[in-house]
């Protein structure tokens, strides 16, 4: 990978690829469906779990450039087809993906770089910038071997995923100095296909990532989790790169960010909103909250209302004789003990309880 900077595979640069170039990338914003927790997709090659995901969140080949193979937006679905649809399950903190790809000639004989990949790009806190050794701003302070291991990956992730894997081989690579984070449990893989290398044919394959504010090469003890927000912006783009063993010199690279930049800088990813639950599944009224301690020594705690549904009224009791209808109550305990509190919603749709019993603990 080395050597040949606007490029992710060596590999491709030996076959006499021109350098990317700098597309304009589309304004729109992408949708990432939220499953319910009572649904959460199973990695396990049966793929009616995403039967649920409206066709409004798939992101098919119409949307890819070609950045290298000189096509553009021009691209063959008789030659390679691609659709994609993404998914997040609130409170869980990971990805998930399934892909169903046609292609006329299936290259994966490869034991390294040099077969069909689908290469994706996480920036979950959409911290930007670049992230890969070779662009890292202290090449003047430090050889590339150091910054290797000092921020490679570490603030957004690039996968190199293998369509298909061949046996015995790891199902991506992790390009940076973290691939432990392909690995069960921050990842899981599971194909479903039926041809051979250079043969035509569908691939349906799902996965599921997890991504990183700050993935260490030490491991997950010294990494940040990104946390997944409902509403919030992810940043996050891909590309298919087809090689093709009957057709060397014309391998396409389609990038739905249409500028191959993405692979290197999170400043030139899409932007995908992590929906809320669409209206099948969603309550008409939920109670929910969370709190955090302001202060220990004065028993300070604060508490927030994050329930669904249209709420016209709120009664917390905080399991010391006390009340509030505020939203966002800060309340202070007089004494230590294991207090048990409950949140009670109403509104049009009906009412709401939520009771949690000794996780409010002063001293």
């Amino acid at each position: 990978m080395n050597g040949f900077k606007f490029l992710p595979v060596a590999v491709l640069m030996c076959l006499g690829l021109s350098q990317a170039q700098a597309f304009a990338r589309p304004e729109k914003e992408y949708k990432i469906f939220q499953f319910p927790r009572t649904a959460i997709p199973r990695i396990d090659g049966e793929f009616s779990d995403w039967d649920m995901v409206p066709d409004s969140y798939a992101v098919g080949l119409s949307e890819l450039y070609d950045t290298h193979g000189g096509r553009g937006t021009k691209l063959d679905p008789k030659e390679f087809d691609l659709r994609v649809k993404v998914g997040w399950v609130d409170g869980e903190n990971r990805l998930y993906f399934y892909l169903e790809a046609y292609d006329d000639c299936w290259d994966f004989t490869d034991a390294g770089l040099r077969q069909d990949i689908f290469e994706l790009v996480v920036d979950a806190d959409l911290s930007g910038g670049p992230f890969i050794k070779e662009d890292n701003g202290n090449l003047n302070k430090l050889p590339v071997s150091d910054l290797h291991f000092k921020g490679h990956g570490a603030h957004a992730q690039n996968y190199h995923i293998f369509t298909p894997v061949r046996q015995g081989k790891d199902w991506a690579m992790v390009w940076g100095a973290t691939p432990w984070i392909k690995d069960f449990p921050y990842a899981n893989v599971a194909y479903d296909y039926d041809f051979a290398p250079g043969q035509s044919g569908v691939l349906k394959m799902e996965f599921y990532i997890t991504p990183f504010d700050y993935a260490s090469p030490e491991g997950i003890a010294s990494s940040v989790v990104s946390r997944l927000r409902e509403g919030e912006l992810v940043g996050m783009s891909w590309c298919m790169i087809d090689f093709d063993v009957d057709k060397p010199k014309a391998d396409p690279v389609m990038c739905l960010s249409h500028d191959f930049r993405m692979i290197r800088d999170a400043s030139f990813l899409n932007a995908f909103r992590l929906m809320p639950l669409e209206a099948p599944y969603r309550p008409k009224i939920e109670a929910e909250w969370s709190f955090a301690e302001i202060d220990r020594n004065e028993r300070l705690v604060r508490f927030e209302d994050r329930s669904r549904g249209e709420v016209t009224r709120r009664i917390w009791d905080f399991g010391d004789g006390t009340r509030s209808e505020e939203k966002y109550p800060i309340h202070r305990y007089e004494k230590a003990g294991e207090w048990t509190v409950s949140l009670t919603v109403e509104g049009p749709e009906g009412k709401d309880c939520r009771t949690k019993v000794w996780e409010v603990v002063t001293r």
